[in-house]
């Protein structure tokens, strides 16, 4: 090959390439979080397509004055799971150690609940709030949502070191007998690993 010929040839490859870099989709940036608002003991979340969704497919939180509403307990699995930034009132991000200070400032057994709210959630389960039970948490069985059909489970979650007395172990069962729902204790271990105990309620 003379050297005009191979200097052709050269050109040519880099043409080809040239194209091939040329047909190539853009790089994707990092991907765009949700805001949210710290008001109270709640978040408030930016009305937009992303956070519509996240109710609507994912259910997390719920409707209130238009805008979607999100339990602490909530908003912090999404920031773990690098979907949500929460913003305090001054409009400056919260870290994920400032945030989970507030919380537990807020709620001192917030991470025993979303130590078992986390692990339900991976798992592929729906996690909802019972306070109107006098529950922790309702949960729905895998592939339902809330208003298709009744949760499954109403769960407790305890620290394996708190203790529980016969009457309060009682109440919980009389509570999930009368909204015929099975009951969990989730027990949350020094590693934050969960164990769970289903209880039935039984007359001799």
């Amino acid at each position: 090959m003379t050297k005009e010929k191979e200097e052709q040839s050269v050109a040519s490859a880099s043409d080809e390439e040239a194209g091939k870099e040329s047909n190539k989709e853009p790089s994707k940036g990092p991907r765009e979080l949700i805001k949210g608002t710290f008001i109270q003991e709640r978040i408030m979340i930016e009305n937009s397509e992303a956070a519509r969704l996240l109710q609507e497919k994912s259910c997390f939180g719920w409707l209130e004055k238009n805008r979607i509403t999100l339990t602490l307990i909530e908003a912090f699995y999404l920031i773990q799971k690098e979907k949500l930034q929460v913003l305090d009132g001054k409009s400056k991000p919260f870290s994920e150690e400032a945030f989970l200070k507030k919380a537990v400032k807020l709620e001192p057994q917030f991470w025993v609940k979303y130590c078992v709210f986390r692990d339900l959630r991976n798992r592929g389960y729906i996690v909802k709030t019972a306070l109107k039970f006098g529950a922790d948490f309702r949960v729905y069985d895998r592939g339902i949502k809330p208003g298709e059909d009744h949760a499954k489970w109403i769960v407790y979650p305890v620290h394996e070191g708190s203790t529980l007395t016969w009457h309060d172990f009682s109440a919980k069962n009389r509570v999930a007998h009368s909204t015929k729902k099975r009951l969990l204790i989730g027990i949350v271990d020094e590693e934050s690993d969960v164990t769970y105990y289903s209880i039935s309620w039984i007359r001799p």
